[in-house]
């Protein structure tokens, strides 16, 4: 018998759609800076010190941060697709920094600023302000709150912060953002002397707090109205990992690819308020998902006793890690552990010439193995089990060139426990993977 493979056509030479992106969101970003320093040079300075003006400056750049941090967390399809979810939340991390240092700048430089006119003291002019100025004071709690999230999101409090408690925390942030809006709505003389920056403020906001809206709430509704999904069937894969299959209406519209993942809700008494990260492990056909998962925490442990007929919210389908960001005609895919999952899906939809490198302890724990190799003997890809312990490291510089000899020409998929998708990232470098070559998700978020 002859296997006839499909030759799926190499990618396009264009701009990569990732630098598509991230140029977008600079030139966004340069736009309106510019646009907030000309309404700031157009508004009335007379009687202000250096100080006032620099801290009232820092406050406007604040409040367009706040905006920006908004758009990265709204999950919003294009965006999402192109950069992915685990990029842009560390991105919203460290601009939510720079938004807590400026507004510190801003809060401390004005009262300065007003305490020196008034020659008193620090904490007096604050509670002065809070008392006389309108919007002081919802901006003293929307500052308070920054700082408790800012607080919460650092190393050390995140480390032993249970993720629902700091979860809840940044919720405070929706609230923060409408008091910081008010006061400066309310007294920001950039924003209140001419309509076009007034209009042009309202535009920023609505169209930050729009794509909010649009991402994390409407689309989600939207799609789970339209799919209806529901479990078919709950197959254990071991002792400690469990498959869930899934099925709905209009698959075939759902806009989902190899190598994404979804957040999940089973519509159970004790589970429906809980949202678990998990990737697809086959690839989207238009009639059926499926996601399989190893019994890691209360969430996925539970996972084996769902019921067939349960109602599942999903949302999603999020992330970059497709063949969406291929450069090159051939792949080579590496997984750890059950980070397999995405793999095993890119592995189905990949064609041409694909290399599997499956990274496990033992041969015990490797997930879905018989699939793998009929998957792997029906598409003519080479599939290698590597087990052992830890160090020696197997996969350093000679165990891949020894496995994959042309790994250079080739596109690199990473997915695994954080430690080894780092030293393997740090090992692809070193060897001399181009940077557009390699393509990483990050297995604590994938799930």
């Amino acid at each position: 018998m002859t296997t006839v493979q499909r030759v799926q056509p190499p990618p396009t030479a264009g701009i990569r759609p990732k630098v598509v992106a991230r140029t977008g969101l600079y030139a966004l970003i340069a736009v309106n800076v510019a646009v907030v320093a000309y309404f700031f040079a157009q508004s009335p300075t007379d009687g202000y010190s250096t100080m006032l003006l620099i801290g009232r400056l820092c406050g406007l750049y604040g409040a367009l941060t706040m905006a920006f941090q908004l758009l990265l967390i709204a999950r919003l399809p294009w965006l999402d697709r192109r950069i992915g979810m685990d990029k842009l939340t560390s991105w919203h991390r460290w601009v939510g920094f720079t938004l807590l240092w400026t507004l510190v700048a801003h809060v401390v430089l004005v009262t300065l600023a007003y305490a020196d006119l008034s020659d008193v003291g620090f904490f007096s002019e604050i509670i002065d302000l809070a008392q006389t100025s309108e919007g002081v004071l919802r901006a003293i709690v929307a500052f308070c709150l920054i700082l408790l999230i800012g607080a919460a999101s650092a190393r050390y409090a995140r480390r032993r912060l249970a993720y629902e408690t700091w979860h809840f925390i940044h919720l405070y942030a929706y609230v923060a953002v409408v008091l910081a809006f008010t006061h400066q709505v309310a007294i920001g003389t950039t924003f209140t002397s001419t309509p076009a920056a007034k209009t042009y403020w309202y535009v920023v906001w609505g169209a930050a707090l729009g794509a909010v809206a649009l991402g994390r709430l409407v689309l989600p509704l939207w799609r789970n109205w339209r799919h209806q999904l529901r479990v078919t069937a709950v197959v254990p894969e071991s002792d400690n990992v469990v498959s869930v299959y899934m099925t709905g209406r209009d698959l075939d519209r759902m806009p989902a690819a190899a190598g994404q993942f979804f957040l999940w809700r089973f519509l159970t008494k004790d589970r429906w308020w809980q949202a678990n990260p998990f990737s697809l492990s086959a690839a989207p056909d238009g009639q059926s998902l499926r996601l399989t998962a190893k019994a890691a925490g209360d969430g996925s442990a539970s996972l084996r006793h769902i019921k067939v007929g349960t109602r599942v919210f999903a949302e999603g389908p999020y992330g970059a890690f497709t063949a969406m960001h291929r450069t090159r005609p051939e792949t080579l895919l590496i997984a750890g552990g059950v980070g397999i999952t995405p793999m095993r899906a890119l592995l189905e939809e990949l064609e041409n010439h694909v290399v599997l490198i499956y990274r496990v302890g033992t041969h015990q724990d490797a997930v879905l193995l018989e699939e793998l190799r009929e998957l792997a003997a029906q598409k003519g890809a080479e599939l290698h089990l590597v087990t052992g312990p830890v160090t020696p490291d197997l996969l350093d510089a000679n165990g891949l060139t020894r496995l994959v000899p042309d790994i250079l020409d080739r596109d690199v998929f990473v997915c695994g426990p954080p430690g080894m998708t780092t030293a393997l990232l740090r090992t692809l470098r070193h060897m001399g993977v181009p940077k557009q070559q390699i393509h990483a998700e990050r297995f604590s978020l994938a799930g």
